[in-house]
Order: structure tokens, then sequence, then C-alpha cells
């Protein structure tokens, strides 16, 4: 435990969410407490993690969020460990909180240029009906951007995805590949738009993007199987859209191939989502907190090998080097494991100093007169 690390994460405290500074000291090594020398309050480590108040071994519960993050059934891991079923599933629901909170500091309030996105979604069904799913993510790192849970596949569902690409976005050359779904184009179109300040009164005037390209694939088919495929430049230019498909994919034809590979990842790992099979997602939330927690341990705790490096060596020798999609696209230096992720601290809002009420001092008001 190194108090170095930690932060004071009282709300009312002056260094609330500062690192280094000197004000957390060791409390109760035994209990893993720290207490704050500025505000005075002890607090435990895992304050503001999944594993606040759990009495399980913490490798314990990292095991099974690991199994939980790869598929694994919850029947398998309550009839191997003997844990009850609710407790398994209440330790489901925090990490998926957490994990959608990491995702959101470290992905979505850290904007970047993302060059190329591909969006789609995914049929999910549901006791009593079905939902859908939209994902996004960038190409050049395989990030995944973020995703949004919806009763109907309609406009609401874009417009909440394309506010998330649209977070994580700077005003770059972008280039946005979808399917032949029609609320996409007025969605990202509606969501790329700065607002131009005039300092008059009233909303000021959204200003467009500039270099926002938007490209669909079509695909027809007939008994089930695709027979043509049709690709179309929706907005932009044929030279920009060759360009940022050459920076992103090393060149190649417009298409959705990686936001496939990764329905396909989300696929494997969550029953629900599997096309022919009986398993069902009882809650919209419970889906909710499942596709952040596969998505955040796919960015921080997985290998991507097509984003490998390779060290040359003496003798024509190489060596390679395996990234996540968060190390490629810099969020994090290394590999991060479970535990790390789900030991994590967000570090709340900086502090704030209360608003005076009332008449200034005197001594205030003669200084600034002088």
């Amino acid at each position: 435990m190194d108090p170095q690390t930690i932060f004071c994460p009282n709300p009312d405290c002056s260094a609330k969410g500062q690192v280094g500074q000197g004000n957390i000291i060791i409390h109760s090594q035994k209990e893993q407490r720290c207490k704050c020398t500025i505000c005075g309050k002890t607090f435990t480590v895992t304050k503001g993690t999944p594993f606040y108040r759990l009495r399980t071994s913490i490798d314990i519960v990292c095991i099974i969020i690991t199994l939980l993050a790869h598929g694994c059934p919850i029947q398998a891991i309550v009839a191997a460990f003997g844990f009850d079923e609710r407790t398994v599933e209440e330790w489901h629901r925090r990490a998926g909180e957490h994990c959608e909170k990491v995702q959101t500091h470290l992905v979505q309030d850290q904007p970047r240029d993302l060059g190329h996105v591909q969006a789609d979604e995914i049929r999910v069904k549901v006791q009593g009906g079905i939902v859908w799913m939209a994902l996004a993510i960038m190409v050049s790192t395989r990030l995944w951007l973020g995703g949004v849970v919806s009763a109907h596949r309609d406009m609401d569902l874009i417009t909440a995805l394309a506010q998330r690409v649209r977070a994580c976005a700077l005003c770059r050359p972008l280039l946005l590949c979808v399917d032949g779904l029609v609320s996409y184009v007025s969605a990202f179109q509606r969501a790329c738009r700065t607002p131009l300040p005039t300092g008059q009164r009233g909303r000021p005037r959204l200003i467009p993007w500039p270099d926002v390209n938007i490209a669909q694939v079509v695909k027809q088919y007939q008994r089930g199987r695709v027979i043509s495929v049709v690709r179309r430049i929706v907005q932009g230019t044929t030279e920009q859209v060759r360009h940022l498909l050459k920076c992103s994919q090393n060149g190649g034809v417009i298409n959705t191939a990686y936001i496939e590979r990764l329905n396909g990842t989300f696929r494997q790992r969550m029953a629900m989502l599997v096309r022919r099979g009986r398993a069902l997602a009882r809650h919209p939330e419970t889906l909710h907190g499942s596709m952040y927690l596969i998505g955040t341990v796919y960015n921080f705790c997985t290998n991507h090998r097509s984003l490998r490096v390779a060290i040359l060596l003496p003798r024509n020798r190489r060596h390679w080097v395996h990234r996540t999609p968060a190390m490629a696209a810099g969020i994090t230096d290394h590999r991060w494991t479970v535990r790390e992720l789900l030991s994590f601290r967000i570090p709340p809002p900086p502090f704030v100093p209360p608003k005076r009420r009332g008449r200034p001092p005197k001594i205030e008001s003669a200084a600034v007169a002088l």
C-alpha cells in the first residue's frame, strides 16, 4: 500500500483527487485504511472500487469477474466455487458499473484523433422481446469507443451512439463507415458540430466539422446469403476517403469488417447475443453492465494480434511486442490485469470553494478599490 498513489475521496476536502501531495498517510496497515491529513477523514483503499466492503478475497473475486468477462456462465461459476447465484450477479453488476466509469474517464473524456470509425448494431434477445445494442470502434487502434442499449432500432439509439463517438473525437479529418441504416447519416451530421460563440444572447450557431466523411456498406441478401455489396460515399470526397483508409487500415476498400469482428467477440462472450441459442437477458440493465465489462476488458486487458509490433534483433530475428487497444491508443503503457482494471479509482472532480454570500468585507472592498 503506497500512500503516494492514493487520493482522498472526501468530496468536501480541498485535496480530493490529488495524488502525490503528501496528505495521505497510513492509518491501519492491517485494515488497509488511510488518512487524509487535510480533512482528517479515514478511508479504506478499496473505496471507489467493486471490492468495497466485500468479505470475499479479492483474488477470488478477480477470478470470477475474469470468467464472466470471457463468457463463462454464472451457473458454472456457482457450481465450481459454491457461491450463491445472487452474490455472483451482484459482483457482476458492480464490475459493470465500475468499468463504465473507467471507460468514460479514460476513453470518452479524453478526445483523440480517431481517423476512422466503424459502427453497427446487434439484435439481442431478452425475456419478452428484443433490444438493440449499438457499438463503435476506432479502426487504427481497435479501441472500443462505447455502446448504447435501447429497446428500438430508431433515431434515438443512433443519436446516442453518435454522441458517444463525438465525445471521443477531436475536430480532425474523420471517416465514418456504417451500414445502410439511414439514421446514421443525419445522426452523425448533427453530432459533429461545434457552437460558434458570438457574444450575443441566445443559442449560438452550430458549425459543422470540416472533412467529415460518411460511407455506407449496403449488403443485399437472397435466401440468407450475401449476393452483392454496394459501397457508397454519402458525404466527403473520394480522395479523403482513400487517404483515411490508407492511414487506418493500409488501404483497401470501404468496409465494416472491423466492427463485425468486434461483434463476433461480444457474441462469443455474451450468450444472449448468439443468434440461435436459448440464453436470454432478463433486464436491459444486465445487458448494459455486461457490455461495459466485456468492452473494457477487451480494451485494457486483451492483447490484439494485429496490433503487435516487431523489434528487430541480430541475425534477422524478431521479437514481437504485444499490445492492447488501450496501449495502441496511448492510454496505458502496459497490459492491465483484471485486478488493475477493477482497482482503478476514478478521481472526483476538482474542489471548488463555495461562494460567499452577503456583502464582501470592507478590507477586500478597499483592496479592490486601490
